[in-house]
C-alpha cells in the first residue's frame, strides 16, 4: 500500500512491514516483481525505487531519477525484467529492472498519433501488453486516445479515439477486446479489429431516458478491471461512477457479474483496488476470488466466491484513529492469561457477516522471537471509547473495545443551552486511564469531569449503575476586593469530611455578586442511566463519579487519577483539590481543597495580593494573554504554568480579582458573557497569594525552588492554581515516627509540593465491607522544583516495590464458590520496620528534578537536577534487565534514563523535539526499555532504548518474501497454437538491449545506487541464528528449484515415452501397407 511518504506491506496475519522514502514524496505506483522478492515504487518527485524484500528490513537497491518528466503509470509484464514507464509528457520509457538503467528504446508521443492530429494526447494513463501478443503494447492517453503500438516494427498498429477522458483500461483474457472507464461514468468495450467505434457503451449507474436518449452523465469511473471466469459470467469491477443526483452517497465499489449489479458502500474514500486471481498469466481465465480495496484509512478484502460478497475479517489494525486518540498507556509484562481473555470477550462483540474463509493474503512468515512477553497498549478516544491492543509482537492487534457512552444517557436533540455539559464537542473524550492488570480493575477519566470504575467479568449482567456526585470547588466565584487592612487566614484544619463551598468576606462587608438567571448547582455534566442496564461480558461499569457544578461554576477537568484494587479506593484531583472515593462501599471519603491538605504544615507564607485600582483591574485582566514574555522564559516555562496534562488552567482563563469593589455599572458591563456567568473567576488555592518559600539554611536555599510572585500582570500570567498533578497508592511510612508501613496516598502538586495522606483501613475483610475507611492528611510535606510527575517506592536493596493489588475474581460467576470467595490481596511490603531495617526509598520526580528520600526518616539521600533550560513531559519508573530506572522524556526532545536509587545519569539521547502537543499527550514509558507515542493522527510509534531488545529485534522481525511454486501456463494445444490462439513470445532482451536499442540519453534520467545490499548484509549478519536462518532459506530455495527440475524432467520423460509408444504403434499399423494403400 502506497501512502503519502511511506509504504506498508501486509501478508499473512502477523506480517506487517512499514517503510519510508527519505525524500518524503508521495507514493504513486507500486509494482511487485512476482516471486522475485522485489518491489518497484514510483514517487511524485519522478524517482523510481527498487526495494529488496528478501531481507527482514527492506531497503532500496537502486533508484532512477527522471530529470525532465514525471511518472504517471508503470507496467511490468509477468516474468519480464523490462518495466514500461509512462510520463506526463506522453512518452513511454523502458527500464531494465536488473541494472535499473533506461533502455535506448523510447516510444515518443508524436510517433503514436497521426500526423493530422493537432493536439497533444495528454499524459499516459495506461500501459499493458496484449494477452495474445507480447509484441503489442497498448498505450492509453488521458485525452481519450488509445494506441496499439507494435514494439517490433516501432509503429502504431491501431488507434482508437473517444470523446471522454480515459482513467483506466482492462483486457479480456483472449486479447480481442478491452474495456475503458471514462470521466462521464461510462464503460466502453472495444474490439481490436474494429477501432472506428466502441463495440459497447454503458453507463452502469445512469438513468435510462424514455425517449431513447443517452443516459445522464455520472461521476468518473476511476478504475475498472475486467476479469473472466471459465464457468460463469465475467466480473466487471469498478470504483466511482455514481449518479450526481445522489450527493450524500458514500464512496462505493461496484461489482457487475452477468446481469447482477452490486454496489458496496465504503466508510472512507477509495484510493485503489486490485483483484486477486488464481493465475498470474494474462492470457488465461483469471478466475477472481477476492478484491482488495485500499481506503484512505482502512483496507478491506471482498469475497467474490459468494453471491452476497461478504468481507473478510481484517487481522490488521489499519486505523487506530477511528475516533481521534486522546490518551495512551503502555503495559508490558502483563499477566499471560490477560490477552486471551480480552480477545475472547472482544470476539463476541465483533460484527457478524464476515466471510467464513481465511484471510486470502498469505505472503511472508511471522516470527515470534525469543524476548516475547505480554504487552498491551490502551488507547482512549474522543468519542469515549477505549481500545485494548495486543502489542506482544511487531504487529498491533485489537483485542477489545469498551464504550463509555453505554453508561450515560444520550443527549436529546433540542435541549440546546439547557444542558450542563461543559464542552459541546466530544463530551465523552477520554483524558486519563488507570488500570490494574492483575485485578482487572479499570478506571477512566473524561473531559466532562467524570470517572468510571469498571470490573471485569466473563458473564453478562443486568444491573443499575451507581453514581456519586462530588463537590470539589474550593470557593464560590465572586467579584470582591479585599481590604488591605483586613487579613483573614485562608487555612483551615484538615477534615475527613467533604468540604462545602465557602464564600469568604475578605473586605469586611457583604459580597455582592450580580448574576442573571438561575445558577446551576449540584448538577453533573452528564446524566447516568438510571434504569437497569444489560452489560455484556467484559468490562462492566460499577461506579460513576462525577464532579458537579457549584453555584453556577462548572467543575474543573481532572488532572490526575489513580486506583488501588487492594484498598478499593479511587483518587482524583484537579486544580481545586483532591477527592478520594471508596468504590466498594460507594462513598466519598475525602473532598478537600488543596490548601486544606496542608493544614498547619503549609511551608509557604501566603499573604493577600496587593490592592489594585479599579481601572488597573479592568485593563490588566483583559491583557493577560497579550503580555510579552521573554523568549528565554517561554522556553523554560513548564506546561503546567499554562496547561496541566494538556488542559488550560492558566489565570488568563481563570483569573483572580483584587483591588476595590467594582461598582454596579462596571459589574453589569463585566457580566455581558451571559446570565449566571460571572466575568472573572477568583483563582483558588495558592494562585491568589503572595508565595515565598522560607529559607532556613544555605543548603535549603540551594535545593529549594523560590516561587515569589508579585502583583504585576506578567507574574500572574506565568502562574496557575495549585493543581493536583500526581497521585500514587503505596504501603509506606507516612510520618517520621511511624514504626511500620501503612497504606498511604502520595499527592503531588503543580507547585512541587508532595503531601502524604494516611489511609486507616478496617482490620478484616468483613469489616472492610461495612466500616468506613478513615482518610486524613499526615502533615508530611516534601518540596521539589517544578510540578510533580511521578512517584515510586523501592525497598532497602533498591528493588522495585509494586503497589499491593487484589487477585481477580468474577463477581458475576455462575459458580457459587467463585462468587462468594473472599478478597485475596497480594502485598509486597513487610509488615514491620524491622524487616525493612530502617530504610525504604521513595522516588519522586518533578518536571525539573528527581529526589530519593529515605523512609521513615524522610532524609533526602539523592538529588538530581534533570534539566534547567527545559522541562519534563513524562517520567516513569520502569524495570529493565532486573534493574530499576527512571525514564524521562524532555520537551527539548531528549530521552534520559537515570539509575535508582543513586540517580546517576545513564542515557541522554536527543531523539525527538516537541513539535506537536499530540506527542506530549501520548508519550509513555513501560518496562523492558520501551516507549511509545502517537507520531501522527493514525500511527503509533514504538521505540526502545534497550540494547538487549535491539539485539533480538532482528529475530523478531518477520520475513516478507517466501518463495512459491509458479503455476504452469495452460497448454493451448496444437490447433490453437497453429491458428493464433496462444500468445506470441517476444525476445525483449534483443529488442530493448543496448546492442539493438543503444544507450539512453544521460539527460533523461540519473541512476542512484542504493545502500540496500550493504544494509541487508549487515542486518543478516547479526548473530548465529540469522546465519543459520539465511542458510536454511537458501537450502529451501535450492531444494524447491531442484524439486521443480525433477518434476519437469519426469514429465518430459513420460511425454517422451508416450510419444515413442504412439510412434511405434503407428509404425506397426502402416508397416506392411503399400504406397497406394495410403
Amino acid at each position: 500500500m502506497g501512502c503519502a511518504q511511506h509504504k506498508r506491506r501486509l501478508g499473512r496475519p502477523g506480517v506487517d512491514c512499514y517503510c519510508q522514502h527519505d525524500s518524503g514524496a508521495s507514493v504513486l505506483h507500486l509494482q511487485f516483481l512476482i516471486n522475485e522478492g522485489a518491489l518497484v515504487t514510483a514517487c511524485a518527485d519522478g524517482i523510481l525505487h527498487l526495494w529488496n524484500l528478501r531481507q527482514k528490513r527492506p531497503a532500496i537497491l537502486h533508484s532512477l531519477k527522471f530529470n525532465k518528466e514525471l511518472i504517471t503509470c508503470c507496467h511490468l509484464p509477468f516474468q519480464s525484467k523490462w518495466l514500461y514507464v509512462g510520463t506526463e509528457r506522453g512518452n513511454t520509457h523502458i527500464v531494465n529492472i536488473e541494472s535499473f538503467v533506461l533502455s535506448g528504446y523510447v516510444v515518443m508521443w508524436n510517433k503514436t498519433i497521426e500526423l493530422s492530429t493537432k493536439s497533444h494526447p495528454g499524459p499516459v494513463v495506461h500501459l499493458s501488453d496484449t494477452p495474445r501478443d507480447e509484441g503489442k503494447l497498448l498505450i492509453g492517453y488521458e485525452s481519450g486516445t488509445i494506441v496499439l503500438w507494435d514494439l517490433r516494427c516501432k509503429r502504431a498498429d491501431v488507434r482508437f479515439y473517444y470523446d471522454e477522458a480515459i482513467h483506466s483500461i482492462g483486457w479480456h483474457h483472449e486479447g480481442r477486446q478491452f474495456m475503458c472507464s471514462h470521466s462521464d461514468g461510462s464503460l466502453t468495450v472495444w474490439n481490436v479489429k474494429n477501432p472506428s467505434r466502441p463495440f459497447q457503451v454503458t453507463i452502469p449507474h445512469g438513468k435510462n431516458q424514455r425517449d431513447g436518449k443517452k443516459p445522464d452523465s455520472c461521476k468518473p469511473i476511476l478504475k475498472v478491471e475486467y476479469r473472466t471466469c471459465k464457468n460463469s459470467e465475467p466480473f466487471v469491477i469498478f470504483s466511482g461512477g455514481l449518479s450526481y443526483d445522489k450527493a450524500c452517497r458514500r464512496p462505493s465499489l461496484t461489482i457487475m457479474h452477468g446481469k447482477a449489479i452490486t454496489v458496496l458502500e465504503m466508510d472512507h474514500p477509495i484510493v485503489d483496488f486490485i483483484t486477486l486471481c488464481e493465475t498470474p498469466y494474462p492470457n488465461e481465465f483469471q478466475e477472481p476470488y477476492a478484491v482488495a480495496v485500499l481506503l484512505e484509512k482502512d483496507i478491506i478484502v471482498v469475497d467474490l466466491t459468494q453471491s452476497n460478497f461478504p468481507v473478510f475479517e481484517n487481522p490488521y489494525s489499519m486505523d487506530i484513529h477511528e475516533s481521534p486518540v486522546t490518551c495512551t498507556e503502555y503495559f508490558a509484562d502483563c499477566p499471560p492469561e490477560l490477552i486471551p481473555v480480552l480477545y475472547s470477550v472482544g470476539a463476541k462483540h465483533k460484527k457478524q457477516g464476515y466471510s467464513s474463509k481465511e484471510w486470502p493474503i498469505t505472503g511472508g512468515a511471522w516470527n515470534i522471537g525469543t524476548q516475547t512477553y505480554p504487552e498491551i497498549i490502551v488507547t482512549g478516544h474522543a468519542d469515549g471509547s477505549i481500545k485494548f491492543w495486543d502489542a506482544s509482537a511487531i504487529t498491533l492487534q485489537m483485542l477489545y473495545k469498551l464504550k463509555t457512552s453505554k453508561v450515560f444517557e444520550k443527549s436529546k436533540v433540542g435541549e440546546g443551552k439547557q444542558t450542563a455539559e461543559i464542552v459541546e464537542e466530544d463530551p465523552l473524550a477520554v483524558q486519563m486511564i488507570s488500570w490494574c492488570p492483575e485485578s482487572r480493575v479499570f478506571c477512566v477519566a473524561g473531559i466532562s469531569a467524570y470517572v468510571i470504575v469498571y470490573r471485569f467479568s466473563k458473564h453478562d449482567a443486568v444491573t443499575v449503575i451507581e453514581s456519586l456526585d462530588v463537590r470539589l470547588q474550593y470557593e464560590v466565584e465572586d467579584i470582591i476586593t479585599p481590604d488591605p487592612d483586613t487579613i483573614i487566614s485562608p487555612f483551615t484544619e484538615p477534615s475527613s469530611q467533604p468540604l462545602t463551598p465557602k464564600c469568604r468576606n475578605l473586605s469586611g462587608s457583604a459580597n455582592i455578586v450580580t448574576c442573571e438567571g438561575p445558577l446551576k448547582d449540584s448538577i453533573p455534566c452528564l446524566n447516568v442511566k438510571s434504569r437497569p442496564v444489560r452489560m455484556p461480558p467484559g468490562y462492566q461499569a460499577e461506579l460513576v463519579i462525577q464532579l458537579v457544578w457549584v453555584d453556577g461554576e462548572p467543575p474543573q477537568q481532572i488532572t490526575s487519577l489513580t486506583i488501588s484494587s487492594a484498598y478499593g479506593l479511587v483518587a482524583l484531583g484537579n486544580c481545586n483539590g483532591l477527592a478520594v472515593v471508596d468504590y466498594i462501599q460507594k462513598t466519598v471519603l475525602l473532598s478537600m481543597g488543596t490548601i486544606d491538605l496542608y493544614g498547619s504544615s503549609d511551608p509557604y507564607q501566603r499573604q493577600p495580593r496587593s490592592p489594585r485600582k479599579t481601572k488597573q483591574l479592568a485593563s490588566g485582566l483583559t491583557e493577560l494573554s497579550d503580555s510579552p514574555v521573554s523568549l528565554e522564559l517561554e522556553r523554560c516555562k513548564s506546561p503546567t504554568s499554562d496547561h496541566v496534562n494538556g488542559h488550560c488552567t492558566s489565570p488568563t482563563s481563570q483569573t483572580c480579582s483584587s483591588g476595590k469593589r467594582i461598582s454596579s455599572a462596571d459589574g453589569t458591563k463585566a457580566n455581558r458573557r451571559g446570565p449566571g456567568r460571572p466575568p472573572f473567576r477568583k483563582a483558588q488555592s495558592a494562585a491568589c497569594m503572595e508565595i515565598s518559600l522560607p529559607v532556613t539554611s544555605e543548603e535549603t536555599r540551594e535545593s529549594s525552588f523560590s516561587r515569589s510572585r508579585s502583583s504585576s500582570v506578567s507574574s500572574i500570567d506565568k502562574e496557575t492554581k495549585e493543581a493536583i498533578t500526581a497521585l500514587y497508592f503505596m504501603e509506606t511510612f507516612a510520618r517520621k515516627c511511624d514504626q511500620a508501613p501503612s497504606p498511604c496516598l502520595w499527592v503531588g502538586t503543580s507547585l512541587g509540593m508532595v503531601l502524604i495522606i494516611t489511609l486507616n483501613m478496617p482490620s478484616t475483610e468483613e469489616q472492610r465491607l461495612t466500616e468506613p475507611v478513615m482518610v486524613s492528611p499526615s502533615g508530611t510535606v516534601l518540596v521539589l522544583k517544578g510540578a510533580i510527575l511521578t512517584f515510586s517506592c523501592l525497598d532497602c536493596m533498591g528493588s522495585y516495590l509494586r503497589p499491593p493489588y487484589e487477585i481477580w475474581r468474577d463477581q458475576n460467576s455462575l459458580d457459587d464458590n467463585e462468587k462468594s470467595r473472599k478478597r485475596k490481596l497480594v502485598m509486597f511490603s513487610p509488615s514491620s520496620s524491622q524487616d525493612m531495617g530502617d530504610h525504604q526509598f521513595a522516588v519522586v520526580c518533578s518536571e525539573k528534578q528527581a529526589k530519593v528520600f529515605s523512609l521513615p526518616s524522610q532524609t533526602c539521600l539523592y538529588v538530581h537536577n534533570i534539566t534547567e533550560t527545559s522541562f519534563l513531559l513524562r517520567a516513569d519508573v520502569v524495570t529493565l534487565c532486573n534493574s530499576v530506572l527512571l525514564a524521562c522524556f524532555c520537551a527539548n526532545g531528549h530521552i534520559m534514563t537515570i539509575s535508582l536509587p543513586s540517580l546517576r545519569p545513564m542515557l541522554d539521547v536527543n531523539y525527538l523535539p516537541l513539535t506537536d502537543m499530540r506527542i506530549a499527550r501520548t508519550f509513555c514509558f513501560t518496562n523492558g526499555g520501551q516507549a511509545l507515542y502517537l507520531t501522527s493522527p493514525t500511527e503509533i510509534q514504538r521505540i526502545t532504548y534497550s540494547q538487549e531488545m535491539c539485539d533480538s529485534l532482528q529475530d523478531t522481525l518477520g520475513d516478507l518474501f517466501s518463495l512459491v511454486e509458479t503455476p504452469e501456463a495452460q497448454n493451448k494445444g496444437f490447433l490453437k497454437g497453429l491458428f493464433g490462439g496462444s500468445g506470441q513470445t517476444l525476445d525483449r532482451e534483443e529488442l530493448f538491449g543496448e546492442a539493438t536499442a543503444g544507450k539512453a540519453s544521460r539527460s533523461l534520467a540519473q541512476h542512484i545506487p542504493g545502500q540496500g545490499g550493504l544494509e541487508g548484509v549487515k542486518g543478516a549478519a547479526t548473530g548465529v541464528a540469522a546465519d543459520l536462518y539465511r542458510a536454511r532459506i537458501g537450502l529451501d530455495e535450492r531444494g524447491q528449484r531442484l524439486g521443480e527440475l525433477e518434476e519437469r524432467t519426469a514429465g518430459m520423460m513420460s511425454s517422451a515415452e508416450a510419444f515413442s509408444k504412439h510412434a511405434h504403434e503407428l509404425m506397426l499399423k502402416y508397416k506392411d501397407k503399400k504406397w497406394y494403400q495410403f
